[in-house]
């Protein structure tokens, strides 16, 4: 039987191992001291972002800067804005008007400035449970509320309950959603018919929608991401969120967009960006506008092919062992494994998993109502480390083959 190309092919932009390791890397120099995994020979799984050095058009974007040696205030931001619009219409067929951009220092900062403009303190926040653990902490820093609508799962998809989540949604003082799409951490690409749902769920309860939709890049074969923006009837309440920090692995960089269509919304916000002088990072800019290119395109095409193959062994070897179940991911880096078939508690599979596998993998309980058997594992890392990975896992439980 031949072996699925995708599964042995080589590529050097990825499959060389970098030891991040002492460099102030969140993700593996902290696994240790947050998860008890030994740092000598641990796998870390848990942070979002990628084992891969960034397309080599944005190292030349920054070493550019660095052969300058001066580093001052950015200024002439409209070819960074280009760049934004050129891929959104290129990769998304979304046409976006560049006097809407507005830059946060991120994602994380951005749902935080958009929770202070559209609420008050006490009010409530409707997230789609599990979802990304920040979101929470934002809302309960800035004494909102948060209001839980748990994603139904059939075992092997989350699926949206518009019907019970209105009976979750009323009453509780709620004024805005956060929609995750691509969905994080379970990896499904909304269709068209489920975003209107969750359009007409905004209208019914009066929510502005704040569209996360910074994994929007990352999409596997047979899926296809539909941007909110294209939605019928929500543009006046839409708020839409992105950024090239995921897709090209420059977290760092904590640049993200955040993107105001309505008139009115706008004003709104640039009020509150005025009121907190929030200004750009140089560094941020010069790479995002350098990864929106043709050369940023091909190397997210490499980076999908890739990561595909990996999912797929991951999931291959984690569906291996009896209890366990990969979600399958239509998006993101980000595989969210099952234990409940394991009849274990929540402590025993993770103790196995972070001192007999010696991985630190981000634990399901933060990402909200529904995360209880789950814990979530970065697959974006050299192969080599996603053969490992199973191998520790298959070992680690391998009392239930």
């Amino acid at each position: 039987m031949n072996a699925d190309p995708r599964l042995t092919q080589i590529d050097d932009r990825f499959d060389q191992v970098i030891d991040r390791r002492g460099t102030h890397c969140s993700k593996w120099d902290m696994m240790e001291d947050i998860y008890g995994v030994p740092g000598d020979d641990g796998l870390a799984m848990w942070v979002a972002d990628m084992d891969f050095r960034p397309p080599q058009v944005v190292i030349d974007a920054v070493q550019r800067q660095v052969d300058h040696g001066i580093f001052g205030y950015f200024g002439d931001d409209g070819p960074y804005r280009d760049a934004i619009c050129w891929w959104m219409k290129t990769r998304h067929g979304w046409k976006v008007d560049p006097s809407a951009i507005f830059s946060t220092h991120g994602l994380v900062n951005g749902a935080a400035l958009c929770v202070d403009t559209w609420t008050d303190p006490g009010d409530g926040v409707v997230l789609f449970t599990p979802v990304y653990h920040a979101f929470a902490r934002v809302i309960k820093a800035n004494d909102r509320r948060v209001v839980e609508c748990e994603l139904p799962f059939d075992g092997t998809q989350y699926t949206c309950d518009f019907d019970a989540w209105d009976k979750v949604v009323e009453g509780t003082g709620a004024k805005l959603m956060i929609l995750c799409s691509p969905h994080n951490p379970n990896g499904r690409v909304w269709s068209r018919e489920e975003l209107e749902g969750y359009a007409a769920f905004a209208r019914r309860h009066d929510l502005i929608l704040i569209a996360d939709e910074i994994h929007h890049d990352v999409v596997y074969p047979g899926n296809t991401h539909i941007p909110m923006a294209h939605i019928d009837g929500i543009s006046d309440r839409l708020v839409m969120m992105t950024a090239t920090t995921k897709t090209f692995n420059i977290a760092g960089s904590h640049v993200g967009n955040v993107i105001v269509h309505d008139e009115k919304l706008r004003a709104q916000f640039a009020r509150k960006m005025g009121a907190f002088g929030i200004s750009p990072n140089s560094f941020g800019l010069f790479m995002a506008t350098a990864a929106y290119s043709t050369e940023g395109a091909e190397w997210l095409d490499a980076l999908i092919d890739y990561l595909d193959g990996n999912r797929k062994l991951f999931d291959a070897g984690i569906n291996a062992i009896p209890g366990l179940k990969s979600v399958p991911l239509q998006s993101t880096f980000l595989s969210w494994v099952d234990f409940s078939g394991t009849g274990m508690s929540r402590e025993e599979f993770t103790h196995r998993t972070e001192q007999g596998a010696h991985i630190a993998a981000n634990h399901g309980p933060t990402f909200g109502k529904g995360g209880e058997s789950f814990l979530r594992f970065n697959i974006a890392t050299p192969r080599a480390n996603i053969e490992k990975a199973v191998a520790r896992m298959q070992k680690a439980f391998g009392d239930l083959q």
